[in-house]
């Protein structure tokens, strides 16, 4: 669940302006040009609990002491089977569990509480912030994707030294939360408005769970695995790192790159 709202597949609902900074001129990447054969890297979408901040035992530490004030009990177990989940299908398990409040009082009580911790520290994932000075550096536009709402969003962002993302997609702002694609297709439509040349295939989704990398590979864009607190499964349709330390714009771009023989075989049975 940590931060992440809805997760029914049903309608779609616009996307909210919310966390817009101004678009950067591209500086390293401003001479290239996106060609059949040279496809540009245009956006690097970013999840945030577990990829870019590690909110993780925030959220953990939170529903344990929300589920023991009800008197009940709350597993490490337990709580790995909510992290990538639905905030509100989270909030049904937590009432399972014995917790007797309504699901939108669990999910406010529970943000409340991490926000609090991350104003007091926020947990930086390795390597995040220097991959983002990169990405800014190299004119790289970046978007926040997450299942968080907009005002724990608002504090990781604002805590940040630079305007580095253009914009939020947050899980209040959507109505179908990961695995449903729907947040990654929001943001790919936010960057069209200042670019009708992007595509899917210009953008790179950073993500650490299970329902957040479902959800970017099903949006089509290219998606990288770095797992943190659950294992991620191998997928053909994913790239694995790691850990973000040490990575820079020129990895992500290759990421991009390496799609092309892929999508050329595709286009060609076509």
């Amino acid at each position: 669940m940590h931060g992440i709202s809805r997760q029914r597949v049903s309608q779609i609902r616009p996307q909210h302006n919310a966390g817009t900074v101004g678009h950067q001129v591209p500086r390293r990447l401003e001479t290239m040009h996106s060609t059949p054969s040279q496809p540009l890297l245009k956006a690097v979408l970013w999840d945030m609990d577990g990829t870019l901040v590690d909110t993780e035992p925030y959220w953990i530490a939170a529903e344990r002491a929300l589920v023991e004030a009800h008197g009940g009990s709350w597993s490490h177990q337990q709580a790995m089977q909510l992290v990538g989940q639905a905030l509100l299908h989270g909030a049904a398990v937590l009432q399972a569990a014995g917790v007797n409040l309504e699901a939108r009082e669990i999910v406010n009580t529970l943000s409340t509480q991490v926000m609090e911790q991350v104003r007091k520290e926020v947990p930086w994932r390795p390597g995040a912030r220097e991959l983002l000075d990169d990405l800014h550096q190299s004119g790289v536009r970046c978007a926040l994707v997450t299942m968080s709402e907009h005002p724990l969003a608002s504090v990781v962002v604002e805590s940040l030294p630079k305007p580095y993302f253009e914009f939020m997609v947050t899980g209040d702002t959507v109505t179908n939360g990961k695995p449903h694609p729907e947040a990654y297709l929001t943001a790919v439509d936010r960057l069209k408005l200042e670019d009708s040349s992007v595509t899917v295939d210009h953008c790179v989704a950073l993500e650490d769970s299970i329902p957040g990398a479902t959800a970017a590979i099903a949006s089509g864009v290219v998606t990288v695995g770095i797992p943190h607190q659950v294992p991620l499964p191998e997928d053909p349709r994913m790239v694995m790192w790691d850990t973000l330390v040490g990575r820079t714009t020129a990895d992500v771009q290759q990421l991009v790159l390496d799609r092309l023989p892929a999508l050329n075989l595709v286009e060609g049975a076509n």
